[in-house]
């Protein structure tokens, strides 16, 4: 006690400093309703404000200037009033919990008669000081307890009774994060009153009222972070949901386009769906990342999508095509990047379906780029798209065996593709041992997904 009762002045400074720098906390905290920041802010400033008045209470105690005079007659007056005030927050704090996070329809009847507690115990405060009911000062104008100086006590106790009943009533509908500082703002201001009672000179309730505002915030804090990072994972979860959701939307849209494209030709259904297989087989053996194979993949599936302007007769006639009717099947390539190139968030489908013909020596079309001039993911897809057609039936023949389709793809490294993925193409014929790699095999199963 004595070391309080020495220090106590210095103790007072640094608590008025930290609940003043919580009250701009307060201010300027975002995350917080209106109502309860409003409550939080009155409930710090008025705690700040009656450390500042306690402090200059005990600062000018027996200075008999006219300073001193005024000042020892104001401080305590303020001691008295403040103290009610910050009982007073810390109801509105209540309502505005109970009423939001505890679900009640309206402020339960208990907290409104605080209220009207705070309001006698300020009118008593006032009469008190005409009256001396509370306090004196002697001639020395030093701060002396009168006779109903017990009263003062009895207003925050009951104040507590009343708020103390209502939380744990209630206790169930406000987490525990909360609850805490609640029953610490309650238990230790009452706690520090009975002790200050037989402890003459110190001012146990106000710095452990002042205290407990410093608690109630930083808890308050620590739950607001605790229910952003909440809401910031059920933020990121509903994304991650959504961002699936509309991935298996592309997917299936993507897939349905192809089946539509391939059934123009009565000869090659399937035909997109293999080729994106054989083109995300290859991507994946030649190391690329994974976000690259599945932007091949689609852009394989999609490839023919030009198909679709090109007339039915044409795709499907069996004899040989007149120049007129290649020039048309060469324009597909042309059809397919105007169908794909406004769909800006995956701009390597409409590179699949432009560049695919393209050649490795630059005698391909619609444009003729050599070598690596011509996009990877249209390298890859190039020897994908002949392994298919080599693979499959036609109208004017049956599907070729496995060593010309191996001759033919041997052929053309570093004419017709690149020899970088023709050779990747190659060691997958080499490793389909029963030749399941064909129209009627099953593609997916082949590589065990």
């Amino acid at each position: 006690m004595d070391f309080l009762r020495n220090h106590q002045l210095d103790i007072m400074l640094v608590m008025t400093g930290t609940c003043g720098i919580l009250s701009l906390f307060v201010f300027f905290t975002t995350s917080l309703s209106k109502r309860r920041m409003h409550t939080l802010l009155l409930t710090e400033i008025s705690a700040t404000l009656l450390l500042i008045a306690d402090r200059a209470a005990y600062i000018y105690r027996g200075d008999t200037s006219v300073l001193g005079w005024w000042m020892v007659r104001i401080s305590n007056y303020s001691v008295f009033a403040l103290s009610l005030l910050v009982f007073y927050a810390f109801d509105l704090y209540l309502i505005d919990l109970f009423t939001n996070e505890g679900g009640l329809p309206k402020a339960p009847r208990r907290l409104q008669f605080v209220k009207w507690l705070v309001l006698v115990g300020e009118v008593l405060i006032i009469i008190s000081q005409f009256t001396g009911f509370y306090y004196t000062f002697d001639e020395s104008n030093r701060y002396q307890r009168a006779s109903g100086h017990i009263v003062c006590y009895l207003f925050p106790f009951v104040i507590y009774i009343l708020q103390s009943s209502l939380i744990i009533q209630y206790r169930k509908r406000i987490r525990r994060m909360v609850l805490i500082p609640i029953f610490l703002f309650e238990f230790l201001p009452i706690a520090a009153t009975i002790v200050q009672i037989f402890a003459y000179g110190l001012s146990l309730t106000n710095m452990t009222l002042v205290g407990a505002a410093v608690i109630l915030y930083l808890f308050v804090l620590l739950d607001m972070n605790k229910t952003v990072e909440k809401s910031r994972r059920m933020e990121i979860d509903f994304l991650k949901t959504e961002q699936l959701h509309m991935q298996v939307l592309f997917s299936e849209t993507a897939e349905a386009l192809a089946q539509a494209i391939d059934a123009k030709d009565k000869y090659t259904h399937g035909h997109s769906s293999r080729v994106a297989e054989y083109a995300k087989e290859i991507a994946k053996r030649a190391g690329l990342p994974e976000e690259e194979i599945n932007d091949i993949y689609f852009a394989a599936l999609l490839h023919d999508v030009g198909k679709i302007g090109v007339p039915d007769a044409i795709i499907n006639k069996e004899g040989k095509l007149t120049d007129d009717e290649y020039q048309a099947i060469k324009e597909h390539p042309k059809l397919g990047n105007e169908i794909l190139r406004n769909i800006t968030q995956s701009p390597t489908l409409r590179i699949g379906a432009y560049y695919h013909h393209e050649r490795y020596d630059g005698k391909g079309y619609p444009i003729g780029l050599k070598g690596e001039e011509i996009p990877e993911i249209a390298r890859i897809i190039a020897v994908a798209d002949t392994y298919d057609a080599m693979t499959s039936k036609r109208s004017y023949r049956s599907t070729l065996p496995q060593s010309v389709v191996r001759s033919e793809i041997e052929k053309g490294i570093g004419t017709q593709f690149d020899p970088r993925f023709a050779k990747i193409m190659l060691s997958i014929i080499d490793e389909d041992k029963d030749y399941k790699m064909q129209e009627w095999g099953n593609t997916a199963e082949r590589y065990g997904k």
